[in-house]
């Protein structure tokens, strides 16, 4: 539907089409509406037909358009607002951690190898063992014996002797492998980790198991080679069942919209073909990854796909990665890290390649999205982007943006706003990163620099918002609570300060999400000529007390006009 349409003209249109329909499609009214338009205007009901938003409004006025054929959902005091836009996650990685090991939630590493051993003992040999989500600093003991905080893997082996394990930790920044596995991988005790990765050893000088950031590349080519018997058949039902079990989860969460932070043309050729066959749940919004400059200026131009409108999948962006997690030590800082005085952390993707992509990127008018976490990362990449604009002589409504954007030096933040740089950030990183963030940086440091959402926006950066899944839960609730109460498990706020409001926040998972896709137009908020894509929350997020935030939960996610979830 073209931008030509008034608003006006557009309601005209689909008004006169409901009276031989007798009525439009759906029609939610009786209770708070979370427009998030530009006035953050409250309603009372909303109508849409077709997939569009035709009515915004009273009960009164809405209730003109309920025909014979319009369901009708009854808010009863509820709130409905936009459907959330998760603004950066991995779509497939979020499918794929519903069919391994879950170890998000373990106790401890005792725990996770009785995983193992379980998952084992009913295996084939040789058959691989995965799992994800596992994180050190969260367990409620330390491992013995243990190097640097972490494990070693001769517990793991013990249990697993037959069958190469590899365990990716929460942050996708590291992995833990047995002994099967880093053999299959090519890894003995005199081995050199690749360019960008880490393999630590104890102090005899063995392998611990633990493989950091690029170190994680020759084990996971060794189960991809393990695949490769796999028929075409056999190939793409794994895929469409990870579609499907990503899209299940964030339907229940109220994503209506996923910004997937990185995948290959092949993946996108594979996306593409469930789109035309209207078999995609969710709107996705992907960036291209794991591609060479030379391939990405070649084929780019064959992969440019703008939003239409209701579509489903959209490509125009690029994501990079100059460095790693603040978790694993990968995070690439201005100076050392307080708890690792020897390293300032890692460089994955070297400057001048990210450079090449950019130039690229801005010659085939794609957006690029770079990971940067450390404070150092944070610098670099603003000084890429920079360059490549001076080189340009102009860069308008380009839109680039950081992602993660956690560890900033104050000196930096006015350069996200004067090269209109976004800042895409997870809110529930904060909170989840708390425990440990000042172990690793120190306290001064960490108050100065880390998540600085406070700093960003009065400055007058734009923040999108999301969770990184599955390096968290996509539950976008506990990432809008984390940013507007800063509040950890335990209780403590973590540097108040730099908390934004309510309203901040909820535009942060809705407009600013959209504005940061190219998308305002068609989505983010709920206004007439906009797509019909609500989620209904039990209470108002907007007014409750801090302390009844943790409680709220989504009950209808509704996709151009159509329930896909109800609780």
């Amino acid at each position: 539907m073209g931008r030509g349409f008034s608003a006006l003209a557009l309601t005209f249109l689909l008004l006169a089409g409901c009276e031989t329909r007798e009525g439009v499609d759906l029609v939610l009214r009786g209770g708070v509406v979370a427009t998030v338009d530009a006035n953050d205007a409250v309603a009372e009901a909303v109508a849409i037909d077709d997939a569009w938003i035709v009515a915004v409004g009273s009960d009164a006025d809405v209730g003109t358009l309920i025909g014979s054929r319009t369901r009708v959902i009854e808010l009863d005091g509820r709130l409905a607002m936009p459907g959330f836009i998760e603004g950066h996650g991995h779509y497939m990685s979020l499918g794929n951690s519903k069919t391994i090991l879950d170890l998000n939630d373990v106790a401890n590493w005792d725990e996770i190898v009785q995983m193992v051993a379980d998952a084992a003992a009913v295996a084939e040999p040789g058959a691989w063992i995965l799992g994800r989500g596992w994180h050190q600093e969260r367990w409620d003991s330390p491992p013995e014996p243990a190097v640097e905080g972490n494990p070693t893997h001769h517990s793991l082996t013990a249990v697993s002797p037959e069958n190469p394990v590899l365990l990716g930790h929460a942050s996708g920044h590291a992995a833990f492998a047995n002994a099967l596995a880093m053999e299959l991988g090519g890894y003995t005790r005199d081995s050199e980790p690749p360019p960008g990765g880490e393999l630590v050893r104890d102090e005899h000088g063995d392998l611990t198991g633990l493989l950091r950031e690029a170190a994680q590349g020759p084990v996971r080519a060794a189960f991809g080679e393990s695949q490769s018997g796999r028929t075409a058949e056999e190939i793409d039902a794994q895929f469409r069942r990870e579609v499907m079990l990503a899209a299940e989860e964030a339907l229940s969460k109220g994503v209506t919209s996923f910004q997937d932070a990185g995948s290959g043309f092949g993946t996108i050729d594979r996306l593409k073909q469930l789109e035309e066959e209207g078999a995609l749940p969710v709107r996705l919004y992907v960036m291209v990854r794991r591609v060479s400059n030379e391939e990405m200026d070649a084929r780019l131009p064959d992969y440019y796909m703008p939003s239409e409108g209701d579509d489903y999948l959209t490509v125009r962006s690029i994501k990079r990665q100059i460095d790693g997690a603040l978790g694993s030590h990968g995070a690439w800082l201005l100076e050392p890290y307080e708890d690792m005085p020897s390293s300032v952390g890692l460089v994955l993707e070297a400057v001048e390649d990210i450079t090449g992509t950019a130039h690229i990127a801005l010659k085939h008018g794609f957006q690029v999205n770079t990971h940067a976490i450390g404070d150092r990362a944070n610098r670099e990449t603003l000084d890429i982007y920079q360059s490549v604009f001076d080189s340009a002589g102009s860069a308008e409504d380009v839109r680039w943006r950081i992602e993660h954007a956690q560890h900033v030096h104050p000196d930096d933040v006015a350069r996200f706003a004067e090269l209109g740089v976004i800042a895409s950030m997870q809110g529930v990183h904060a909170t989840s990163d708390a425990p440990w963030v000042p172990l690793r940086l120190g306290d001064a440091r960490a108050e100065e620099r880390t998540y600085l959402w406070r700093n960003f926006l009065d400055a007058g950066v734009l923040i999108n918002n999301g969770t990184d899944v599955p390096v968290e839960d996509i539950d976008p609730l506990a990432s809008f609570r984390s940013s507007v109460t800063r509040q950890s498990a335990d209780g403590s706020i973590f540097y108040p300060g730099q908390n934004m409001t309510r309203t901040e926040a909820l535009r942060s998972y809705t407009i600013n999400n959209a504005f940061a896709a190219f998308e305002e137009v068609y989505k983010g908020s709920l206004e007439v000529g906009k797509l019909g894509d609500v989620v209904v929350i039990d209470r108002n997020i907007l007014t409750v007390p801090d302390e009844e935030l943790a409680d709220a939960r989504v009950d209808v996610t509704i996709v151009g006009g159509r329930v896909r979830y109800k609780r």
